[in-house]
């Protein structure tokens, strides 16, 4: 129960996975005009493998000889576009965490029922974080920072509101209609949400070679983001 949290080691297949983003990246058709005319889309490519080898190797192991080989790009188009390694790794932070609160916007959770609405909140966050499994390390490596960098972007910080207010309003409406307690706070929550979907892919590794348990098998998968569900619901009932 109190085992640490370790990056969990890069796969065969996410070593694959992060070739295959890389070569699609350098390997885009008319990639030299692009650079010229389309600098989103270079930024985009640049995003992509950088998310990729700093959620591999961390910041100090990341290299930008690298991550322009990879973008069919140059060292200077990286400086010009992020003005450091340091801005090219808070880019990517900021670029992680846009995407999954982008997708949490999409989920229209005003609509549903306040149960229901919760747990169609905490299935997206197992799901997403088992399919991003880069989020995960990237936190991870962040966390091993103490939160440097990403205390440096407002960015983060604003982005982060809209989950906080619509864990509120769910919790809110649930708390109004009786099926939820009045005493949790909502940002308790959110933390105690994050915690076991986090858990589950950055520990799996390590968890299922300490108890001899195959975490990655879908009937597996599937009980554990059921019970992650329950366990968040039942503790919210009166």
């Amino acid at each position: 129960m109190n085992e640490m949290v370790q990056n969990p080691p890069p796969t065969a297949g996410a070593r694959a996975t992060r070739q295959r983003a890389a070569r699609e990246a350098a390997a885009t058709p008319g990639a030299d005009r692009v650079r010229v005319n389309d600098p989103d889309r270079t930024m985009a490519n640049i995003l992509q493998v950088a998310t990729a080898e700093f959620a591999d190797k961390g910041l100090a192991g990341a290299r930008i000889d690298e991550i322009a080989a990879l973008t069919s790009t140059s060292k200077r188009m990286i400086y010009y576009y992020f003005g450091s390694k340091e801005g090219l790794y808070v880019a990517v932070l900021e670029d992680a965490y846009r995407r999954i609160r982008r997708i949490e916007s999409e989920l229209h959770l005003e609509d549903l029922a306040p149960e229901q609405a919760l747990r169609t909140l905490v299935g997206f966050t197992v799901d997403y974080q088992l399919a991003n499994p880069d989020f995960i390390r990237l936190v991870m490596n962040e966390n091993m920072h103490r939160g440097e960098y990403i205390t440096q972007s407002t960015t983060i910080q604003e982005l982060n509101i809209p989950v906080i207010h619509a864990v509120r309003d769910v919790y809110q409406r649930g708390v109004a209609a009786g099926v939820f307690r009045p005493d949790v706070d909502p940002v308790d929550l959110h933390m105690s949400i994050s915690a076991l979907c986090f858990f589950n892919v950055a520990n799996r590794h390590t968890f299922g070679a300490i108890f001899k348990r195959s975490l990655d098998t879908p009937a597996a998968t599937a009980q554990r983001r059921e019970s992650i569900i329950e366990m968040i619901v039942r503790f919210l009932r009166p």
